[in-house]
């Protein structure tokens, strides 16, 4: 793949409010965290460029999805053309854990993938600094066995596992639209830079 040749991914993370998942885009957008909650009013975006085993991708929509019922009904035209679903959770929250079954039942409903049994997903246990842990390590592990996802935890405040988890959705997501092509060719972009320089500097002397 060529440097004016960039796949540009779209990533989804969904799961209930108050799990970190603005902290954790912003972490790992803007290297950035702040302890003031903001709930998300629908729906946040951000775009970041990295290198996925040697190879430049655009991570171009980064969606957090809010995570209240009367947003749900936003997912259908927010969650189809994505190539890879982040299902975050709290992991002092036992909740917010049982809540991910419902989230990716309901993705998958409103995303309309073409091979659900093969679309990707990502489970995110968030906040381990903190204490008073409900979910166990391997209480989330068997259930992403049981599905068939990669399983990470992370702490957006500490910075820790932001950077691998993303890097493992983006692989799952750029493999994901190699084996799958292009479903909707409106929500993902393949740019020719070169090209479209020479598309503004030309003139017509018509």
């Amino acid at each position: 793949m060529t440097e004016w040749n960039t796949p540009h991914l779209k990533l989804i993370l969904i799961g209930n409010s108050g799990v970190g998942k603005s902290s954790f885009m912003t972490r790992f957008v803007d290297h950035r965290f702040t302890n003031l909650y903001r709930a998300t009013i629908g729906v946040d975006f951000l775009t970041k460029e990295i290198t996925v085993d040697r190879r430049p991708v655009i991570l171009q929509q980064i969606w957090d999805t809010a995570g209240t019922e009367r947003f749900h009904s936003l997912g259908s035209s927010l969650y189809r053309g994505a190539q890879c679903c982040l299902l975050v959770f709290d992991v002092t929250s036992s909740v917010s854990f049982e809540a991910l079954d419902v989230w990716k039942k309901e993705f998958l409903v409103q995303a309309c993938p073409s091979d659900p049994a093969a679309f990707p997903f990502i489970v995110l246990g968030n906040k381990i600094d903190l204490d008073h842990r409900q979910v166990s390590t391997s209480k989330a592990q068997k259930w992403c066995v049981d599905i068939g996802a990669e399983y990470f935890e992370s702490s957006a405040k500490e910075d820790i596992g932001v950077d691998k988890t993303f890097h493992s959705a983006a692989r799952a997501a750029l493999q994901y639209l190699k084996s799958h092509h292009v479903e909707n060719g409106g929500d993902v972009q393949i740019t020719n830079t070169q090209q479209d320089k020479k598309q503004r500097t030309k003139k017509c002397y018509c």
